[in-house]
């Protein structure tokens, strides 16, 4: 029985503390797929990315939750770059990771910051208040007067994104086995819920994302939502630069920056990026 290393990292941390854990297995060209799902599984974070040699690109990432692969995940790529850099296996620069979702530019700033590239969004079906709302625990109304759409958007993961009023988002009764059927039928990764802060705050968004199908019931941070969200405001809004809020309910405070680039009126790139930080090296035993 041989033992793989796995290092855990805090990907859009605030100031070392809070952010989201991410599991990270570096040269890990020779695990199998049952392997990754075998590791993910006992490292239990919500995603752990395993890092192999590409020929297309710099690194290529795959990504495990703790039941199932997924093609893009925002919070372990940062955890990624985030550990090589600390690990100074590189260095600050522009480098291309290549995953399921495409190849996709990752630069890692001097003060170690990592910002993404994702895809441009994929935007989807738009749902009912009246079909949402339940789910949540809230009345339609409270959706509906926003006056915002309930749509699924993806820039890399599709996730529905579903506007409530400030001080709502703290109030959610969420009904995970529900919002496992809807994603499961709509062929989507999870509900990502937000506020609007007030003009003077810090954040632009407080946010809040349930991914039940996918074995994760809340997480702290989510970059490729977050992505979607700010693809979503620069459309009813106009937003080029947004920062979010994200896990202050389950007490793991996250930031997560997003940068849009817009030529000519046509959105030409979508970054998302963060601060990283170190948590703890675990070992896993591997059959």
């Amino acid at each position: 029985m041989s033992q793989v290393d796995v290092y855990l990292v805090r990907a859009f941390s605030i100031s070392g503390q809070g952010g989201n854990l991410a599991g990270v297995v570096l040269h890990a060209d020779a695990l199998t797929d049952l392997q990754k799902q075998s590791i993910a599984k006992q490292v239990g974070v919500s995603e752990t990315a395993f890092v192999s040699q590409s020929d297309k690109a710099d690194f290529q990432l795959a990504f495990f939750t703790p039941t199932v692969e997924v093609d893009f995940c925002g919070h372990a790529t940062l955890s990624v770059f985030w550990l090589l850099r600390h690990l100074q296996h590189i260095s600050a620069g522009s480098y291309q990771q290549e995953t399921k979702a495409g190849i996709l530019a990752v630069e890692v700033l001097l003060n170690g910051d990592v910002l993404m590239s994702q895809s441009l969004p994929i935007w989807s079906a738009e749902f009912s208040a009246e079909d949402i709302a339940p789910m949540l625990g809230l009345q339609p109304q409270l959706i509906a007067q926003s006056g915002l759409p309930i749509q699924a958007v993806s820039t890399g993961l599709v996730d529905v994104m579903i506007p409530v009023p400030y001080g709502v988002l703290d109030c959610l009764e969420v009904d995970s086995d529900a919002i496992t059927r809807f994603c499961q039928q709509h062929q989507c990764v999870g509900f990502h819920v937000f506020e609007m802060n007030p003009p003077e705050a810090i954040y632009t968004a407080s946010c809040r994302n349930f991914a039940p199908a996918v074995g994760i019931p809340e997480e702290s941070a989510t970059g490729s939502s977050n992505g979607a969200l700010a693809c979503y405001l620069n459309r009813h809004f106009g937003y080029q630069q947004a920062i979010f809020e994200q896990g202050r309910a389950v007490k793991m405070p996250s930031r997560i920056m997003t940068q849009l680039i817009v030529d000519n009126g046509e959105l030409t790139q979508v970054k998302v990026g963060g601060e990283g930080a170190f948590s703890k090296l675990i070992s896993i035993c591997m059959d």
